[in-house]
């Protein structure tokens, strides 16, 4: 399915005559758009395929969202007179993670910005992280939303 996907994004870039990446990128959609409509009605299989796109995409648009809030309150508290950050190093447990996906989910969390992955524990259970602001001293919420965001996401799509 990948292939017709990929097929598809070229005719669409070449009915336009432009392999721009705003092409590619809405050929690829509208691919994958009429790839699941004729998947819904049986025509072709695969909706594993499609399971694996939406969930790529979810991840991309959660990292994206992410990736703005981190960077307001980074900008929040490099305008802010004073003060007022309180980092930490907060120990996050990990789930039974292949070395990729603690590689993938220590490298996202390094890209938000204000909080950088230090190490992983020799047995790979834990990871080490520098915040630069731990909101209310709350290092189980921010357990909870590594979690619950990215390392759950990351095995959605890696999985």
């Amino acid at each position: 399915m990948l292939l017709w996907n990929l097929v598809l994004m070229l005719v669409w870039c070449a009915l336009f005559g432009d392999f721009a990446v705003k092409n590619l990128v809405g050929g690829f959609l509208i691919g994958y758009l009429m790839l699941m409509l004729l998947s819904s009605r049986g025509v072709v299989g695969s909706p594993r395929y499609l399971r694996r796109v939406r969930r790529i995409l979810s991840f991309l648009w959660f990292f994206l969202k992410e990736l703005v809030v981190a960077n307001v309150r980074v900008a929040r508290e490099v305008v802010t007179p004073g003060i007022n950050s309180k980092p930490a190093i907060v120990a996050v447990p990990l789930g039974d993670l292949s070395d990729v996906e603690i590689t993938l989910l220590a490298s996202l969390v390094t890209l938000t910005p204000g909080t950088m992955s230090m190490d992983v524990s020799t047995n790979r259970q834990t990871l080490y992280l520098h915040v630069m602001d731990l909101d209310g001293g709350d290092a189980a919420r921010l357990r909870k939303a590594i979690h619950d965001g990215f390392e759950v996401r990351v095995v959605e799509v890696l999985r």
